[in-house]
Parts: C-alpha cells; structure tokens; sequence
C-alpha cells in the first residue's frame, strides 16, 4: 500500500497534513480502583422478594495524566436497585485503565482520554459488574453498551451553557 506523502525513494515530501502520525495507544493496565457492593435488605428478600426491582444506573468519567506519555482513565459506577421492599442493592465501583499515548495532539488528548479511553476498559467493568451482583445472590445485571461519545458532547454542552450563563 503506498504512503501519501511519499517521494518515491522512501522519504517523506514537505511536512503537511497528510504527514500526520497516528496515534498510538495502549492499555498497560487495567484495575479496580474501588469496589463497594451492599445487600442492606437480604433477610427481608429472601422471606419476599416484592415487587419488580427499579434500577438506577449512574456512569461518569474522569482521566489524569501520570507521566508524559501515561495517563489513567477511568469509569466511576453506581446501580441502586430498589422496589417496594427498599434497597435491593447498591454497587459502587470505580474501575480504571492505565494507558500509554503517543503521538496525539494536544486538543485531542481530553476527547481521546474521555471517549476512547472509556470504550477501551468498557468491557471489563461490564463483566465485573455481572460477575459482583451475581455473586451478591442477584441475577447478573448486563450492561448495555455505553456511548461514550455521546456523554463527552452532553458534558461539553454543559460545560458550554455554565460558561454562557457566567458571562452574562
């Protein structure tokens, strides 16, 4: 496959934009940088299970840079499950990655960190929260896939409407 920007004899031509890098990223690690999961009504379930539960999913992001080249993203998860008992259960978690970015443009590096980085480690909370609620007696609670995208231009969107209000 030939190179746009190429001479001919291997090296590149004058510096433009097609002569961008891409962008290098890699998961180092992957992590759970907190886990709380509570079962307050267990004793009053088991006699009665009660209505239908009623599930409250929150999902925020947040990243960091480390080093560099090194940053964390991470997705900070809670579900309240009640119904006409009380609390079903409450899980909390806050499970993280460690990624390595080379190559990315500055004014690229939020939006990467806050919807790339997310969809990345996505799949791995996923199964974490699964694994936890049916370990707490419950049947697993299947996450639908997340658009990350979509969070990232409602918090702009805010961040644009807060900053409008300040100024007027």
């Amino acid at each position: 496959m030939a190179e746009q920007g190429s001479a001919g004899n291997g090296s590149t031509g004058p510096s433009g934009a097609d002569d961008q890098v891409p962008i290098q990223a890699k998961i180092l690690s992957q992590y759970i940088k907190d886990l709380s999961f509570e079962n307050p009504n267990v004793r009053k379930l088991i006699a009665n299970p009660g209505d239908q539960p009623n599930l409250k999913v929150e999902v925020n992001v947040g990243a960091e840079r480390i080093d560099s080249d090194l940053f964390e993203t991470w997705i900070d998860f809670k579900a309240t499950a009640t119904n006409n008992l009380g609390t079903i259960y409450v899980l909390e978690t806050v499970y993280a990655g460690l990624l390595k970015i080379e190559s990315i443009p500055e004014p690229a590096l939020e939006p990467f960190l806050l919807i790339s980085g997310p969809t990345m480690i996505f799949p791995f909370l996923r199964r974490l929260v699964s694994d936890v609620t049916r370990e707490g007696g419950f049947p697993p609670l299947l996450l639908d896939p997340i658009d990350f995208g979509a969070l990232y231009a409602r918090r702009q969107q805010q961040r644009t409407q807060v900053s409008g209000k300040a100024s007027a």
